[in-house]
């Protein structure tokens, strides 16, 4: 069950999205939108330039669009999306941050609207400028945005807009014989986040043809990203109605046939069950809700910015070149308008960064405070961002302290301490959790210093939902470290625990049924000495949930475990056990709730 605050975020999205669109008539076109020349230059993809082989970097209109700050969007909802502030955005980027790596112009939701939210589509059942919004049309706007050395992004929903529908009697570009009524269901079953649009049925020949129709389209335009809104399973809906898989892969067909690298990305609150359709499919997901807290602010700590902790580590495998994990706009630009402290700012630019998220802010960049700025523009930051690698992941979890790490290809380490909590607090980063011992060097990212060698880990104070991020280089050895398996005949299973099948587990087995009492103890855990141990605890888990740990029969300690990615995706987290010399029971207990599956445990032989 999901907190309450998430609740409240998805529903306002969806009902102002809604309430603008609810009970507006069709809108038939009446006028062709304008062709390009079959001979209209193509950008052709090449080895140096492929599509998302880094998190892309850039700006987009939505944060924008949604926030009730004063003066930003004076002429009703939406308004701030026009064709002058898209123009002031793209001169800003260009003079303050192209030369970090930000390139991206992305154009979301409205842009065929009009200031009332009613739609205006080609005879081609196509989606059509709105003039008012974009007086010179999307091709000059792209091709402006091309002027200044940076790429051009627009948007689209998943499926055929009712409005586009036109009663089924719109020829499909470039056919003889398609039109709309050919391309979906007979029962005009609807589809997307918000059911805006009828459902495509791809069984049909010309439904495809749909789409290599709107692809065209928008390639001949100059664009260089579509974000491809509303997908399913996902967007708060599922069932065959929100199983939008086809119409993806028949995106990636058309921008294919184009010639163009075109990025698709596509949104919003992917579920995480289909996470190999989207990377099959597309160059980025988002994994989450609208970062925006639809506010007087851009977004809120509570309502939009902190469900990334526990909704990311699900889905950090599945992230690499050609597509990544996007956890939605980097609003830290703007102090008044983020609705964040500085620590949040700095928390929120950090956990984007290191699980290698797209960058792209929602800030108005024409108003960048120097802090904001800063954190926009630090170098070694950015680096840990586009650098190869896997994104960080949590390796300890202790109450609202945790540190997420990732190995860099260089053997050193990307490592973040996160305070979750409304008070300041000391985390510490355990050597141990990185898999060495001994001695290490660490530089402080953002401070951009040299903090010296550290022995067995470092301890910082890190403020109310503060953070501190740095690289740490290994001078010790490896650890070395004894491995226990969950079903190992001579552990002890209680309650509904039980052995399962695990094809990712070592020896294909794990222990599950872990709920409601359910508990596994491992017996006969041995060390030579006394002392507090991070044991290493390999589990699958489809959704983040929490066991109680407790050794030789204390009081077990409820600890978070993120989730894996699935329920036969093994992960790991490391979790602070004090054992004695000898032998000694480590317990994992479900108590009264829903609990992880455990596959084993490594204890460290110091």
């Amino acid at each position: 069950m999901r907190p309450p605050t998430r609740t409240v975020a998805r529903t306002l999205r969806a009902a102002l999205v809604l309430a603008v669109t609810a009970g507006l008539a069709v809108a038939v076109p009446t006028t062709a939108q304008a062709q390009l020349p079959d001979q209209a230059p193509i950008r052709t993809s090449s080895a140096q330039d492929p599509v998302a082989e880094k998190p892309y970097m850039g700006w987009s209109s939505w944060s924008l669009q949604t926030t009730s700050y004063p003066g930003v969007n004076p002429d009703g909802n939406y308004s701030y999306l026009t064709e002058a502030n898209v123009n002031k955005q793209t001169d800003a980027l260009a003079s303050k941050l192209k030369k970090y790596g930000y390139e991206y112009i992305n154009i979301d939701a409205g842009w065929w609207r009009g200031w009332d939210w009613t739609p205006e589509f080609d005879e081609y059942g196509r989606q059509k400028t709105n003039t008012e919004r974009f007086p010179s049309g999307m091709k000059a706007v792209a091709d402006r945005i091309h002027s200044k050395g940076l790429k051009a992004g627009i948007y689209l929903p998943v499926g055929l807009e009712k409005e586009g529908y036109g009663d089924g009697r719109l020829r499909i570009w470039n056919t003889d014989d398609c039109t709309t009524g050919d391309i979906v269901h007979s029962d005009l079953r609807t589809t997307n986040g918000w059911d805006s649009s009828y459902k495509i049925d791809f069984s049909k020949p010309c439904a495809q043809k749909y789409i290599d129709s709107q692809a065209r389209l928008i390639a001949d335009w100059g664009y260089d990203f579509l974000k491809l809104d509303g997908v399913g399973p996902g967007s708060f809906k599922s069932g065959d109605n929100y199983d939008n898989r086809t119409d993806v892969a028949a995106w990636q067909k058309a921008i294919k046939s184009t010639g163009r690298p075109i990025h698709l990305e596509i949104s919003w609150s992917l579920d995480i069950n289909y996470a190999k359709d989207w990377q099959a499919t597309s160059n980025g997901w988002r994994v989450d809700t609208d970062v925006e807290c639809y506010c007087n602010t851009l977004v809120s700590w509570e309502n939009s910015v902190e469900d990334r902790w526990r909704d990311t580590p699900g889905w950090t495998r599945y992230a690499g070149p050609g597509g990544w994990n996007d956890l939605d706009a980097i609003n830290v630009g703007n102090a008044d308008m983020s609705g964040l402290t500085k620590a949040e700012r700095l928390s929120y630019m950090t956990l984007w960064a290191i699980a290698k998220s797209p960058l792209y802010s929602g800030d108005d960049l024409t108003k960048l405070d120097d802090y904001g700025l800063s954190l926009m523009t630090n170098r070694d930051v950015l680096k840990i961002n586009q650098q190869p690698g896997k994104p960080a992941k949590p390796v300890t979890s202790v109450g609202d302290e945790q540190v997420w790490a990732s190995e860099n290809p260089d053997g050193s380490w990307t490592v973040a301490l996160f305070n979750q909590g409304d008070s300041a607090s000391p985390v510490t980063a355990d050597w141990q959790a990185l898999g060495f011992t001994g001695q290490a060097t660490v530089r402080d990212m953002w401070n951009r210093e040299s903090l010296g060698r550290h022995k067995d880990g470092i301890t910082q104070a890190v403020p109310a939902h503060g953070s501190r991020l740095f690289t740490v280089t290994p001078q010790g050895p490896e650890l070395k470290t004894t491995a226990y398996e969950a079903e190992s005949p001579g552990n002890v299973l209680s309650g509904s625990a039980s052995v399962a099948g695990c094809d990712e587990c070592s020896g294909a087995k794990k222990v599950g049924n872990l709920y409601v009492g359910g508990k596994v103890q491992f017996t006969d855990v041995v060390v030579k000495k006394a002392g507090r141990y991070l044991v290493k605890v390999a589990y699958t888990s489809g959704d983040p949930r929490s066991i109680g740990v407790s050794a030789n029969g204390k009081a077990p300690v409820a600890t978070a475990f993120p989730a894996t990615g699935g329920w036969q995706a093994v992960d790991s987290i490391s979790v602070p056990v004090t054992l004695k010399a000898g032998s000694n029971t480590i317990a994992f207990d479900s108590g009264e709730g829903y609990s992880p599956d455990i596959d084993k445990i490594d204890v460290p032989r110091v």
